[in-house]
């Protein structure tokens, strides 16, 4: 066996799979031939470095459950002229989870609530911060489950360990008693110590019918609100974006047929 390809058994060993499948290429190549022993190190490690740092990245966001992987980017500030262009860049400078701060986006359904949510969590993921997202129903039906099976401490405090928690869609279902009780408690654990995000389509004021008790309501969104920043969106859907665009497409060729009959 030659030295070449003990090397390349070493990295095997040792795991650095992307220096080992660059490594050929790398070699080969006449920039190479410049480079001093430690330039040449220096550069096959800031590659597997690179490649390590871009696959914990992909591991965080899939265990957060994202409902799908969108950026900042993405969004289009244009057709929601209602929200702040401004402010959402610097929430995804994440300095809000260093003051433990809420954020809270209200609007109705449609306006990209979850997409300015799912942005600022992927961000975080990129960040290496632990990161969870998960609807409001999901999130009672797990922690009402776990208070049947007397395990619901556990749950939440599970839930605590993120450093940023998702939480979308309030308002959409009824919370049972026992819900938003198991719901304050996950709240308050997280009170000043922890960053939370929420979307929900009602207002805050209506939080009372919600969760069943306008006192619990009260104290949940006592500590919500907080240190928070609150970002009403007050636009058109964006289904309803989509469904014109479509309308539009399907209606231009019967457009430009009627035109050629009226030329005949």
């Amino acid at each position: 066996m030659s030295q070449y390809q003990e090397l390349l058994e070493n990295l095997t060993t040792l795991k650095l799979d992307q220096i080992k499948e660059y490594l050929p290429r790398f070699l080969e190549s006449e920039k190479t031939k410049e480079l001093s022993t430690i330039d040449i190190l220096y550069s096959l490690t800031e590659r597997e470095l690179a490649f390590r740092k871009q696959r914990a990245e992909k591991m965080n966001i899939k265990t957060s459950h994202f409902p799908y992987e969108k950026r900042m980017s993405d969004f289009d500030f244009d057709y929601q002229p209602s929200v702040n262009k401004r402010q959402l860049l610097d929430l995804s400078s994440l300095h809000f989870m260093e003051r433990q701060e809420n954020i809270l986006f209200i609007g109705s359904s449609g306006v990209g609530k979850t997409h300015l949510a799912t942005a600022i969590g992927m961000e975080a993921c990129r960040q290496r911060i632990s990161t969870y997202f998960i609807t409001c129903n999901e999130l009672i039906q797990r922690l009402t489950k776990a208070y049947q099976e007397n395990r619901h401490e556990a749950l939440i405090k599970n839930y605590c360990r993120y450093k940023l928690l998702i939480i979308d869609e309030i308002g959409y279902l009824p919370i049972s008693e026992v819900g938003a009780n198991l719901f304050f408690q996950l709240i308050t654990r997280r009170y000043e110590t922890k960053s939370t995000i929420i979307t929900t389509n009602i207002p805050l004021s209506k939080w009372g019918a919600v969760f069943s008790d306008p006192t619990l309501a009260n104290a949940i969104l006592d500590r919500l609100v907080h240190h928070s920043q609150l970002i009403k969106i007050t636009g058109r859907s964006y289904r309803m974006k989509d469904y014109l665009l479509d309308k539009d497409v399907l209606q231009a060729p019967t457009d430009e047929k009627s035109k050629k009959i009226g030329k005949n």
